[in-house]
C-alpha cells in the first residue's frame, strides 16, 4: 500500500508584537513543521504534546507512519508541531492559530483531530476558535485549565529546562509517564538517553522553545468556554496519570455536551503508547463519523 509519506515546513504569516508595551504590530513569515501520510482523503490532524518543544516531527513522517499506520489506511495524517520561532508569550490559543493557518495551507478544509497532552489543550482552543474545521475531537491526557499536580510536574520541568538540565527532563518524564512494566522493559534505554543528554551541555540545547511551551500550558484555561465546543468529542484518560492526573480527563468531560468519556484502567500519561486498545478506541470514534454516526 502507497501510503505518500512527506516532511516538510509549511510557511505560515504571523503577526507578532513588539516595541514598549507592544505598542507595535509587525508581520512575519514563519514555518511549521509537519509530517504527512495515509491514502485516504479524509484528514487527520494530530497534534502532539509538550516534548515537541524539544524535538518537533520534523523528518518523523516515516517512523510516524509505523506508529500509526491504522489511520494511515484510510485517512490522510497530519501531524502538526508549533511553528519554527516561538516569540515571547506564546499562548495554547496562538497555537492553535497557527494549526487554523497550516490546515489552510494544507487546502484541509476540516478535520478529525487528536490531541495529545498539550495538544489536547491545543485542540480544545482550536475547537473553539474555528468549530468548522473540527469534524470529531479526541482529547487525550490533557487538562482544561491548570491543577496544582500539572503546576508541579511543570514547574519542576520549567526549573529544569532554566537550569539546562536536559537529562532531568527525560529521566522526570518517563518516570512520570509509564507504568512500572514499561518502565522496567524500557528503563535501560531511557537511562542511557539522558546520560547521553547530559553530556551534550545546555549550550547545545534551544531551552527558550521548550521553557515557551511549558509556560504557556501553566496559562492555559479553557474550562469556562467547553460547553461551547460543538464537535463530537472523545476524551481519554488514564487513571494512574501523574501529570495532569484523571480527574482532569474527568472534569473535561463532565463540561463538553454530549462528551464521551473512557479511562484506561492502570494507565498513566503515557497510555497513548501503553495501552494495546488506545488506537481502536481512536479509531473507532472518528471512523463513526464516516457513517454518520454520534457514538
Amino acid at each position: 500500500m502507497y501510503y505518500d509519506i512527506k516532511n516538510e515546513r509549511v510557511t505560515i504569516v504571523c503577526s507578532e508584537t513588539s516595541g514598549k508595551d507592544g505598542a507595535r504590530e509587525e508581520i512575519v513569515t514563519d514555518t511549521v513543521p509537519v509530517a504527512s501520510f495515509g491514502c485516504g482523503s479524509k484528514a487527520f490532524v494530530v497534534i502532539p504534546g509538550l516534548g515537541d518543544g524539544l524535538k518537533t516531527v520534523e523528518g518523523l513522517a516515516g517512523p510516524m507512519l509505523l506508529a500509526y499506520r491504522r489511520f494511515a489506511k484510510n485517512r490522510r495524517v497530519h501531524m502538526m508541531s508549533r511553528r519554527s520561532h516561538i516569540p515571547e508569550g506564546y499562548s495554547i490559543r496562538d497555537m492553535a492559530g497557527d494549526i487554523v493557518k497550516v490546515m489552510d495551507a494544507l487546502d484541509i478544509e476540516s478535520a478529525d483531530v487528536l490531541g495529545v497532552s498539550q495538544g489536547g489543550m491545543i485542540a480544545e482552543e482550536l475547537a473553539l476558535l474555528c468549530p468548522e474545521r473540527v469534524d470529531r475531537l479526541v482529547l487525550t491526557v490533557t487538562v482544561a485549565r491548570p491543577n496544582p499536580t500539572v503546576e508541579r510536574v511543570v514547574g519542576d520541568w520549567i526549573k529544569m529546562a532554566e537550569a539546562g538540565d536536559l537529562a532531568s527532563i527525560i529521566a522526570s518524564t518517563a518516570e512520570l509517564s509509564y507504568t512500572p512494566a514499561r518502565l522496567k522493559k524500557i528503563g535501560s534505554a531511557y537511562r542511557m538517553a539522558a546520560k547521553v543528554a547530559g553530556r551534550l551541555g545546555k549550550d547545545k540545547i534551544n531551552f527558550s522553545r521548550y521553557l515557551a511551551e511549558a509556560r504557556a500550558c501553566l496559562e492555559h484555561d479553557a474550562y469556562d468556554r467547553l460547553p461551547e465546543i460543538k464537535a463530537p468529542t472523545l476524551v481519554l484518560g488514564g487513571t494512574d496519570d501523574k501529570i495532569v492526573t484523571g480527574d482532569a480527563s474527568r472534569e473535561i468531560a463532565k463540561q463538553i455536551p454530549g462528551a464521551l468519556l473512557h479511562m484506561f484502567k492502570g494507565f498513566g500519561h503515557g497510555l497513548y503508547e501503553e495501552a494495546p486498545d488506545f488506537q481502536e478506541w481512536v479509531e473507532d470514534f472518528i471512523t463513526a463519523g464516516d457513517q454518520g454516526g454520534t457514538e
